[in-house]
């Protein structure tokens, strides 16, 4: 079991989310049960993802879970770019979050290969 809060991805992605809260105060409030409330759930699922595979039992249920982390990354992608074509974002708001999201993303993948790496059917694993 591990600390979430030590892992640099949880504290990017927590970051991420702050953003994303702050950003979709200014969305239109039509958008309130929308793409507000989907990209709050994605952006947050990170983070939450992150911390919920450290408090398991194994390094096979955080890769999991990281996995599933992952995937909100893709989802709050798409929703930027929608954000940014409906007119929501303006273009450096939509370049600076998806930096960020991008580079999340990236350290996201080293760690699942390096969780990856480590499973003990792994023929990559070092034994």
């Amino acid at each position: 079991m591990r600390n979430f809060k030590d892992l640099e991805i949880w504290e990017s992605a927590h970051q991420l989310t702050l953003k994303i809260y702050a950003i979709t105060k200014e969305f239109p409030k039509e958008e309130m049960y929308g793409l507000i409330s989907q990209m709050r759930r994605s952006a947050q699922s990170i983070p939450t993802n992150i911390a919920e595979g450290c408090g398991r039992n194994s390094e096979n249920e955080l890769l999991r879970f990281c996995n599933i982390a992952m995937g909100s990354a893709s989802e709050l992608e798409y929703q930027l770019i929608l954000s940014l074509d409906l007119d929501f974002l303006d273009q450096t708001e939509y370049q600076n979050l998806s930096e960020q999201l991008s580079s999340l993303k990236k350290r996201m993948n080293r760690f699942i290969q390096y969780l990856t790496s480590q499973k003990p059917n792994n023929p990559t694993s070092k034994s």
